[in-house]
């Protein structure tokens, strides 16, 4: 029988068992709750860090709102002061109340049946404008060597001139910039000069109130009719018979032929006898000549079937009309060599003007005038001049603004010895003028002169010579020409006049807006955004906040845009009631200097933040590193050339050497690394940027100051709008090489793992894809490659592609980019079986890739909505950004402003890479009907917008990868250092555009003023504009996401 101790002894052992057992599972379920604690605590921070980075955003988003806001400002206040302006007064000219008693009697004197002012020739009209009729596309050329196709397509009314002189004259009509069809329309029915602003009555609306040709047609009851152009009905509301207008679209430069079309369809019944009582006039706006310009350029088989048709149609009208018909037919404006226009070049502003009247009534009053001039240079008319000279012959008053003079062969009689009718014509147009600028001068308070030569003194020698007894017509004629013409060149000067204050003002906004901005990127040494990568601090900050030992400290660079922001929010609204109290209180219509002086206030508050609060010096603002050095020197190089005009001309040169000077320097930078790799990889990537830069400046669009030392590349010709087939090849090449040499930068770093793959391989290049097969479509529609299908039905196909394009490019390019997980990979590795080790592949480029499918994105829609050269051109951009940012790794440059400075020169010098000019010529309207079939709201601009800022477009999307390349998710303050980078990018078109806001407004007399300053001006400020936009709104916001992506999977770092 075993003993007690024996059978105690197992009992024990279980006892201790079991006490093992509990304090295992004591520990583990302290262990366990430890855990639970742990991970609630790590699960509060980051709902803290995530709550904190989203008020950050938000702030941040604020204060580049405010700086938008800023730029508004200061360019609306300097547009209002440069920008011409004229008074437009509201008289308007009485059949019963002549400026001057006629020179002449006659049956009917006074009246509306017999000629208000003067003798009415005709009882009807038929005014045709052909738009963008050039004068030499009138005069045929018997050489054939040198004719170009469009010659001697429309010859009738050159023949007409010459073989019935009596019936018919041709001459060249110039117009006065800007040549657009709005403003010529106010020209060719007001007769006065448009300016760029008309203030008055009419400021708030586009209908034209001012006394105008149909004012008065339709106050002497006459009937007007209009077909074709729709820009009429916006200008003549409610003018033309309802039944039997028609209006177009005008802004469908693809459609050659409906308007067209409707007009002749349309005009042809209303010739008829039975019809013509339903009108007095009638008008038809041909738009064919200008949108086949617009779509093909001049030298194109398409326009001279243009202009055949003309030809046939002005003939058919010509037996149509009867004799108390005057037949019109003229062009609002030219075109330049690529068919566009706006501009003031010779090609532009020359149009042509042809009178018929089936009665003999035309004269000549030398022998050698019956022959039209051979070029535009010879004998042009004003096209103001054919305001009074329809009013005189229709027999109604000329309206009151009037500035034109008669045409001498309306009035010179059969033998061109009518001097006493061309006299009295002349003699009561400019009593007309003397009224005017009588009115025009008390409502300015402007004292006239009265010196030789000064209009007064032309006036009374006229005068003096009607009241001698042996008087000479002709000489009477001539004086009152020569009054005109001073009087004409006296209104010029006066509408060039400045409002110097507001100019003053815009450019004090600016300027102190990048004062400010330069505070904002500046940064001490020591402040706490020099220790953003230290992973000891980071350990040791996240421990105390997990243990709760510590309240953290929120660093200064986290909430100095919330101080910027309520700063500029509180100085500019106690400055902005205070200066709009006054303005209302006072009476004063200066709301706009209101605006000034709150943007001011403003501006005042936030660069007090930065100066005292923050700490930030003045001194700050000076580079103290050679790289800082170059920004510098990059920037005012490029702002102080814009004062010279040879400069401003050649900027797409000039950028090209600063982007080579940075290559090269980078080059030698790299040659200094104390790694081979690094060296071998920095020498590389420099040199492929410069050589990139040269591949791309291969793509001309050359304006017309650069010839003849500059060769167009960038269409088929230099008298083309549409691309040659060689350059088809160019968006194959894209879709075969670009995806590839994004995936190998990815490679470098490991990142071409998670959605990468998908979408850069296969996303992306199915996009690139399919707009090269847009544009084999778009080259075959225009060259008639394709009979089979009808133009419409190959409009619709292709147009259908644009649309899948952009689909991808915007619609799933924006959600992929929103949901999509981290560019990285898990990779297990074990020696044995006791070991493993885990890689995370991507890891050191976790945000730099990510982010990357943004661009690509962008970067696809800009290669579609530019032709075949310019998405060549954007294709090269994105791989010099690529290289870019890994010059900026390999030398260590992701601090220095080098890097933003370098990439605002890409976006500028790729602007004129992607056909474009600093003249309004150079926008391709037809970009607008890419992606759409008619015009459509907001849509079509945005398509122009797109394709005439793609650069800079691009450019803007891709600072944040210049601080975003090969960081870690736990590198902290991105959004700022963002917000950083961008600053010191659009610091760098906010100082262009100062430079050329202030150079254009000190040159405002200078001849090249509205051919070259003006222009780059404009540009500069709708760049900076769509910079400080795409930046707030593509830029921050697509840093937001991407953190917020990557602090998913890895948790945020601050």
């Amino acid at each position: 029988m075993p003993s007690r101790n024996t059978r105690s002894k197992p009992a024990s052992e279980y006892q201790n068992i079991a006490a093992e057992w509990a304090r295992a599972q004591q520990q583990y379920k302290e262990d366990h709750e430890a855990s639970e604690a742990e991970d609630a605590k790590r699960a509060a921070l980051e709902v803290r860090r995530k709550t904190a980075f989203e008020r950050r955003c938000l702030w941040t988003l604020g204060f580049w709102v405010w700086l938008l806001c800023i730029h508004i400002v200061g360019i609306l206040l300097f547009t209002s002061g440069f920008l011409l302006t004229r008074l437009v007064l509201d008289e308007r000219s009485e059949c019963a109340s002549p400026p001057i008693e006629p020179l002449l009697e006659w049956e009917g004197k006074g009246s509306i049946d017999g000629g208000c002012w003067h003798p009415k020739t005709f009882d009807k009209a038929v005014v045709v404008l052909i738009d963008a009729l050039r004068y030499d596309f009138t005069i045929p050329i018997e050489d054939k060597d040198v004719a170009a196709i469009y010659h001697n397509a429309l010859p009738f009314l050159y023949e007409t001139s010459v073989q019935s002189p009596e019936n018919a004259f041709l001459r060249p009509f110039i117009a006065d910039p800007p040549t657009t069809t709005l403003q010529r329309l106010k020209g060719l029915t007001t007769g006065t000069l448009p300016t760029f602003v008309d203030a008055g009555s009419n400021f708030a609306g586009t209908a034209i109130e001012e006394d105008n040709l149909l004012i008065q047609w339709r106050g002497q009851g006459k009937r007007i009719v209009h077909l074709g152009d729709d820009t009429w009905t916006a200008l003549f509301p409610d003018y033309f018979q309802p039944n039997i207008s028609r209006a177009y679209d005008s802004l469908n430069v693809w459609d050659l032929h409906t308007v067209d079309n409707g007009v002749i369809d349309h005009i042809f019944p209303l010739l008829k006898s039975n019809q013509t009582q339903q009108w007095d006039v009638l008008i038809g706006h041909l738009l064919g000549v200008d949108h086949a310009g617009h779509r093909y350029g001049p030298n194109h088989a398409a326009m001279t079937t243009k202009l055949q048709q003309m030809n046939n149609f002005i003939q058919d009208l010509v037996k149509e009309i009867d004799d108390e018909t005057l037949l019109v037919v003229m062009g609002d404006h030219g075109m330049d060599g690529k068919g566009d226009h706006g501009g003031e070049s010779d090609d532009e502003i020359e149009a042509a003007l042809w009178m018929y009247s089936k009665k003999p009534v035309f004269g000549r009053t030398q022998p050698e005038f019956k022959t039209p001039p051979a070029t535009a240079k010879i004998r042009p008319v004003n096209q103001i001049d054919l305001v009074p000279t329809l009013a005189l012959l229709l027999g109604i008053p000329i309206p009151y603004n009037n500035l034109g003079r008669p045409i001498e062969e309306a009035f010179a009689g059969l033998r061109g010895n009518a001097w006493d009718y061309l006299a009295a014509a002349s003699s009561i147009t400019s009593a007309g003028i003397r009224r005017y600028q009588a009115s025009y001068f008390k409502a300015r308070g402007i004292e006239p002169s009265t010196h030789p030569g000064s209009p007064a003194s032309l006036w009374n020698n006229a005068e003096a010579l009607i009241q001698t007894t042996t008087k000479s017509w002709k000489e009477v004629y001539d004086a009152y020409t020569a009054y005109q013409e001073v009087t004409l060149g006296l209104c010029k000067d006066l509408w060039a006049r400045f409002d110097i204050t507001r100019i003053a003002l815009g450019l004090v906004v600016m300027a102190f807006g990048v004062i400010t901005l330069l505070l904002y990127v500046s940064r001490d040494a020591d402040e706490d955004f020099a220790v953003l990568d230290d992973a000891d601090l980071d350990f040791a900050e996240k421990s105390l906040e997990l243990q709760g030992s510590k309240e953290p400290e929120v660093a200064s660079y986290k909430s100095l845009s919330k101080s910027l922001f309520k700063a500029g929010l509180l100085g500019g609204g106690l400055i902005g009631v205070l200066g709009f109290a006054l303005v209302q209180l006072t009476g004063s219509d200066e709301w706009l200097l209101a605006v000034a002086a709150t943007a001011i206030g403003s501006i005042v508050a936030v660069s007090g933040i930065l100066l005292k609060i923050r700490g930030i010096h003045i001194l700050n603002l000076l580079p103290s590193t050679p790289w800082g050095w170059l920004s510098v020197i990059f920037t005012l190089s490029q702002s102080i050339g814009f004062a010279s005009n040879s400069y401003t001309i050649w900027e797409d040169s000039i950028s090209l050497f600063f982007l080579s000077t940075f290559g090269l320097l980078s080059a030698v930078s790299a040659l200094q690394r104390p790694l081979i790799r690094d060296r071998t990889l920095g020498v590389y990537h420099s040199i492929l940027f410069v050589v990139l830069g040269r591949l791309a400046s291969f793509s001309k669009l050359c304006r017309d100051e650069q010839m003849p030392y500059c060769t167009s590349t960038y269409y088929a010709s230099a008298n083309s709008s549409t691309s040659a087939p060689w350059q088809l090849a160019i968006p194959f090449a894209v879709f075969l090489l670009l995806p590839s040499i994004i995936k190998s930068y990815m490679k470098t770093s490991r990142s071409y793992e998670g959605l990468a793959p998908l979408w850069v391989g296969y996303v992306f290049r199915a996009g690139l894809f399919l707009s090269a097969v847009y544009w084999t479509l778009d080259a075959a529609a225009n060259g008639g490659w394709i009979t089979s299908l009808s133009e419409k039905m190959l409009k619709t196909i292709h147009v259908s592609i644009a649309q899948l394009v952009l689909a991808l490019a915007v619609i799933a390019g924006t959600t992929a980019f929103a949901w999509a997980p981290p560019c990285v990979s898990i990779l297990t590795t074990s020696k044995n079986i006791r070991t493993a080790q885990v890689t995370i592949l991507g890891y050191a480029n976790v945000n730099g890739a990510r982010y990357l499918f943004l661009p690509i994105n962008v970067a696809c829609a800009c290669i579609l909505l530019s032709k075949p050269m310019g998405g060549g051109a954007i294709a090269i951009m994105l791989w010099q950004i690529l290289s870019l940012v890994e010059i900026l790794d390999l030398n260590d440059l992701n601090t220095e402003s080098i890097g933003p400075i370098a990439l605002a020169l890409l976006g500028n010098f790729h602007f004129f890479k992607t056909g474009h000019q600093a003249v309004l010529a150079s926008i391709q309207w037809d970009s607008a009907f890419i992606p759409l079939t008619t015009i459509s709201y907001p849509w079509s601009p945005l398509a122009i917008t797109l394709n005439t800022f793609a650069a800079q477009i691009l450019a803007t999307a891709a600072v944040p990868l210049l601080v975003l390349w090969k960081t870690s998710p736990r590198r902290k303050g991105l959004l700022e250092s963002t917000s950083r980078a961008l600053g010191a990018f659009v610091a760098f078109y906010a100082v262009e555009s100062l430079a050329t806001m202030a150079w254009a407004g000190h040159l405002r007399r200078h001849l090249m003023l509205y051919r070259v300053f003006c222009p780059r001006y404009m540009v500069a400020a709708a760049a900076l504009l769509v910079v400080d936009l795409v930046g707030t709104a593509i830029a921050l916001l697509g840093v937001r996401t991407n953190t917020l992506a990557v602090a998913e999977v890895f948790g945020f770092a601050d």
